[in-house]
């Protein structure tokens, strides 16, 4: 979601939270907003109409972070230990960085896998480095050119 930098003050506190949420996650859905904003899911979509209409809210698809800077750049990096020998405690060395939405323990030759999301190319190598000196690992990245789909319900057959 793309969002002005100054948002009119005559807005209500649940208006202004609707915007704080799709801000971090323009892909929301109405009934996690209702249950974010204790609305109704009908109430939460009039809402987010409004707020379109105002200008308010220009557009979804792109995260942006808490100051309204779109994040548009995604990528995977895969991270392992440069000492084997070291406590596994990653995840917790990682877990201030905000740039990383998430981390996943996996089997392979890497120990775990980020999901990331920056706004630029330079910022993601200012991310790579301040991953590698505070979990002392090294890094290999897999930048997202495109999402054909994501978070597809998993069905058996």
């Amino acid at each position: 979601m793309s969002q002005p930098s100054a948002p009119p003050g005559d807005l209500d506190p649940r208006d202004r939270r609707i915007l704080e949420l799709l801000a971090r996650d323009g892909r929301m859905s109405f009934t996690d907003l209702g249950r974010s904003t204790e609305l109704s899911t009908s109430a939460v979509h009039q809402r987010v109409k409004r707020l379109e209409q105002r200008g308010l809210i220009q557009g979804y698809g792109a995260t942006v972070n808490h100051e309204g800077i779109g994040l548009p750049l995604t990528a995977f990096i895969s991270i392992r230990p440069i000492d084997p020998s070291q406590p596994d405690d990653s995840p917790e060395r990682l877990r201030a960085i905000g740039e990383i939405e998430s981390c996943w323990s996996v089997a392979g030759e890497e120990s775990y896998i980020l999901k990331v999301r920056v706004a630029t190319p330079t910022d993601l190598e200012d991310l790579l480095a301040r991953i590698r000196a505070a979990a002392n690992v090294s890094t290999r990245t897999t930048i997202v050119l495109s999402t054909p789909y994501e978070n597809r319900p998993v069905t058996g057959e």
